[in-house]
């Protein structure tokens, strides 16, 4: 009997499977305070017929806010998946070779979990949200919604981004974080039609060059989580001047230099104190901070938790 697929049920973010169907990947986490996501990767069939699809779900329940929650939910194909993809691995033949073994085409079904807690760090700092996603961000819309649209450029680039790197361990913790947060920024203006995909306000940043030198500042920091580097040092990096960085910056990743690099710092965190069970001591020398107690104000501050309430018991 053969495969089939069918559409999505983005509402339980499973697919409707018939018959015999090759699960190829199949991740899940959940660190308190952070983002939960499950990443599903199936081997696509050849009758299987999809067009990318997302879907935002919100739900709100004023008389119980710790139920509220925003999910982002995917089902993309087009992507290829290699169980032999690693560091010693030959990339660039998993990337390149139409003949490679390892190399399966996939459909993926992906699920971002976000709580008010851990939003509230992208809300804007004021009494009344100006735009449908600013409502939607800080849960200040009083209605549960769900939305599936037909993901866009953007979010679609930045999927694929996502299932497709190249990193293992603590670099990998790193970048996920990072481009969850792409992900959730691509989306609400994909599905939420506040913003347009017309051009950039910042006019140097219609020249690739000058994206390209946005972007790789945003590697670098990351490259730097336990190393702080200051923006001076980081305009040099990728010949761009400072001003412009922090402008394209803002643009394309919505969030200023400073605020982005303390939230991947205090998500990373996360991931050492809960999953690794590194002591709160380690952590604190690994991100780079000068005493315990810097490290705890700047993550109570950021998370709104105690490093300790992450420590496995």
């Amino acid at each position: 009997m053969n495969a089939s697929f069918n559409i999505l049920n983005l509402s339980s973010h499973q697919p409707l499977l018939y018959d015999d169907v090759d699960l190829l990947q199949d991740i899940e986490r959940n660190i308190p305070g952070s983002i939960k996501y499950t990443v599903k990767r199936y081997r696509k069939q050849s009758k299987w017929t999809l067009e990318d699809t997302g879907m935002m779900v919100y739900h709100y329940n004023a008389s119980n806010p710790e139920e509220n929650y925003l999910s982002l939910r995917f089902c993309v194909s087009g992507n290829f998946y290699c169980k032999e993809k690693s560091s010693e691995c030959d990339f660039c033949k998993f990337n390149a070779s139409s003949s490679c073994a390892e190399k399966i085409e996939s459909v993926d079904v992906l699920s971002f979990t976000f709580t008010p807690g851990y939003l509230q760090q992208f809300a804007k700092a004021q009494k009344k949200a100006i735009s449908f996603s600013d409502e939607v961000i800080s849960f200040q819309h009083a209605n549960d919604f769900e939305k599936t649209v037909p993901l866009c450029h953007k979010s679609t680039s930045a999927i694929q981004t996502f299932l497709n790197h190249n990193y293992a361990e603590t670099k990998e913790n790193i970048f996920i974080n990072a481009q969850a947060q792409i992900i959730l920024l691509y989306s609400t203006d994909c599905m939420l039609g506040d913003k347009l995909d017309t051009g950039f306000q910042c006019k140097f940043l219609t020249n690739e060059a000058d994206r390209k030198k946005i972007t790789d500042a945003r590697e670098i920091l990351l490259q730097h989580i336990g190393e702080p580097i200051t923006i001076k040092a980081l305009s040099r990096k990728v010949a761009i001047n400072e001003c412009y960085l922090k402008k394209g910056f803002k643009e394309i990743f919505g969030t200023t230099i400073f605020d982005f690099y303390q939230v991947q710092r205090m998500e990373h965190a996360k991931y050492l104190l809960h999953e690794k069970g590194l002591s709160v001591t380690k952590v604190s020398a690994s991100l780079g901070y000068s005493s315990i107690s810097h490290f705890s104000t700047a993550f109570k501050k950021q998370t709104g938790l105690k490093p300790c309430d992450l420590l496995i018991h």
